[in-house]
């Protein structure tokens, strides 16, 4: 039920973890392919290790994190000659992740793929340096090539129809958002050790900016997308795959709760599915699309409630600005003022249970 296909390779599971310190190595790899990972993404390969700074990762909030983390602190001939090999022997399909320079592309490009890497992943800080990434690694492999978009570059969008052209067979979006900056209030010291206390955010915090460039990527181009950013549960990633993605790239939710959660996303969703009407991932793939118009939305709608469900939480009270809704703990009593409600929405949307609930007409 759960199997996909990126660019011709068939996944057991359409989640795939990105880049990142759980796929630090053939080990961290190998246990997140047994947790219920499709494929994992290598930390990024370089000509030079990473030296992190201290700390360099930190929850900032339910489901987000901060990282100033860099790339790989292996050396690169390691992940050639060990790390991807041994993955591959335990049957993990893999991505390699390549940056960030096209001349880094052109060290480590080839010998990726000789090393036994399914595909290949390009990752640059810069927007412009990509184009010339991708012209370098088509001329070096003829597996399949990612392109990770970055929400931070001024034309996503631009950058991904260019890299299709010159031979990009999917792409990856998207990479963490920022710079950013927290403050620990009892030091005044910034959570993490990066230059003038800057890291880079993840996790929920993102999604819906990482939502809006899948559908607007799906809408204008015809390759296969990983949806990575923000998936901290089973419902993300069907909003991932509805705005157009073909999987779910996933890093922060099994960083913070753990590698088996991996396992729990791939059941949950398979449970959404069949509450969906689904029976294969690409059922869900881009079914969004067509609502996503140009025009705004003007038609009006009605509230209904639903008292069996309420638990008298009265969210829907206190949220509502206007202060046009009350509730009646004891009868269950539920008035709207028509006359000052402005229909935000507000008030359905946070309510635990979906006792309150917007009926479109």
């Amino acid at each position: 039920m759960l199997q996909t296909s990126i660019c011709g390779i068939t996944l057991n599971s359409p989640f795939i973890l990105g880049s990142g310190p759980l796929s630090y190595g053939a080990k961290g790899m190998i246990r997140a392919a047994r947790a219920g990972a499709g494929a994992v993404v290598t930390k990024t390969i370089r000509d030079t290790p990473a030296e992190n700074p201290f700390p360099h990762m930190v929850s900032a909030g339910t489901g987000t994190m901060i990282n100033a983390e860099k790339w790989s602190d292996f050396p690169g001939e390691q992940w050639i000659e060990k790390e991807i090999p041994e993955a591959k022997r335990a049957g993990v399909t893999v991505i390699a992740s390549i940056g960030h320079t096209e001349a880094e592309v052109l060290h480590w490009a080839g010998k990726a793929d000789r090393a036994g890497a399914d595909m290949i992943e390009l990752v640059s800080y810069s927007e412009p340096d990509m184009i010339p990434m991708v012209a370098a690694a088509r001329k070096l492999t003829d597996k399949p090539i990612l392109v990770k978009l970055s929400p931070n570059w001024r034309d996503p969008l631009t950058c991904a129809k260019k890299s299709i052209e010159l031979g990009a067979d999917g792409l990856t979006a998207m990479d963490s958002v920022g710079p950013v900056l927290r403050i620990d209030i009892r030091t005044g010291k910034p959570l993490v050790g990066g230059p003038f206390g800057h890291g880079w955010l993840t996790g929920g915090a993102i999604k819906p900016i990482v939502l809006r460039h899948i559908a607007e990527l799906a809408a204008q181009t015809d390759k296969p997308i990983i949806g990575l950013g923000g998936v901290m549960n089973p419902e993300d990633s069907v909003e991932m795959l509805m705005a157009g993605a073909h999987a779910v790239g996933i890093c922060t939710a099994p960083i913070m709760k753990g590698i088996s959660y991996i396992g729990k996303l791939c059941t949950g969703l398979e449970t959404l599915m069949k509450e969906l009407g689904a029976s294969q991932v690409s059922e869900l793939t881009g079914m969004a699309l067509p609502f996503l118009t140009g025009q705004e939305n003007t038609k009006a709608f009605s509230f209904t409630f639903a008292a069996s469900k309420c638990r008298t939480c009265m969210r829907c009270v206190t949220v509502c600005p206007y202060e046009s809704r009350t509730l009646d703990a004891e009868t269950m009593n539920m008035e709207l003022d028509h006359g000052t409600c402005r229909y935000c929405g507000m008030c359905a949307s946070v309510c635990p249970t979906k006792a309150l609930t917007i009926m479109t007409s």
